[in-house]
């Protein structure tokens, strides 16, 4: 895939923003209301494993709920028929435990203001709509990405799946009516950047939310998994999509 070049900037037509760690700072509360329900599920199928929530982040990123506790089960030797169960139970108790923590964030809002004037702006994401939901509303970004153009692995194909699968950001450019071509990724895990490039989609690395000491070797991991730039903030973001030649994204080699 070429370097995003002001060319190639110019022919966009979509931004395809991931949600979690992307557009907010959801993955750190998420995981701690998910690892409650993830060891619990554990238990009742007889596995002899626990994780802490930092423990369940740096293993499962990028991944949803069903994902995670299928290949937990597999990997165990398990057989699950109660899946669909614990799945709405993660929803729930993530999507409360969100709504309650997170605020909204300026620099986010204001760039997603700004780059709403000449793209059209969506999400795509693993995880499910009415967690999507609770997380864009305590965000206050409902207005800048509707629940119309909010796209789940998890409730918006006709069965679920999980990013490194590229089929959720097929959808959505189906959906919006363009080519994976025309829209642009930005992804702050390597298994969002992975479904995003499988489908064709350019596709920036963003760091905003993650951890400072996990940056430079996420960078490098987005990198390979064949991003085309990786910046260090939503400002930073809205600066290299301008239309001015000198602001090119061709510029933008790694995280400043």
């Amino acid at each position: 895939m070429p370097p995003i070049t002001a060319a190639l900037a110019e022919s966009l037509e979509a931004l395809l923003c991931d949600a979690d760690g992307n557009l907010f700072p959801s993955e750190e509360p998420a995981f701690v209301a998910s690892a409650d329900v993830t060891n619990r599920f554990l238990a009742a199928h007889g596995i002899d494993l626990r994780f802490t929530a930092e423990e369940l982040r740096l293993a499962t990123t990028g991944k949803n709920f069903r994902t995670t506790a299928a290949e937990l089960a597999a990997s165990a030797g398990r057989d699950v028929v109660d899946l669909d169960t614990w799945v709405a139970e993660e929803k729930v108790t993530v999507t409360s435990h969100l709504a309650q923590t997170l605020r909204p964030d300026a620099e986010v809002s204001a760039a997603l203001t700004a780059l709403s004037t000449r793209l059209t702006l969506a999400a795509v994401s693993s995880s499910a709509l009415s967690r999507l939901a609770g997380c864009f509303t305590a965000t206050g970004l409902d207005e800048l990405v509707p629940a119309s153009r909010r796209y789940s692995a998890e409730d918006s194909l006709p069965t679920p799946t999980s990013k490194p699968d590229p089929a959720v950001y097929l959808h959505a450019c189906a959906d919006l009516g363009i080519t994976p071509e025309q829209g642009l990724a930005v992804e702050d895990s390597v298994p969002g950047a992975l479904s995003a490039v499988r489908a064709g989609c350019p596709t920036v690395g963003n760091l905003r939310f993650v951890p400072p000491a996990e940056r430079a070797e996420r960078a490098a991991q987005l990198r390979e998994a064949g991003v085309l730039a990786v910046v260090s903030s939503w400002t930073e973001l809205t600066d290299l999509l301008r239309p001015a030649p000198e602001t090119s994204l061709t510029r933008a080699g790694g995280a400043r």
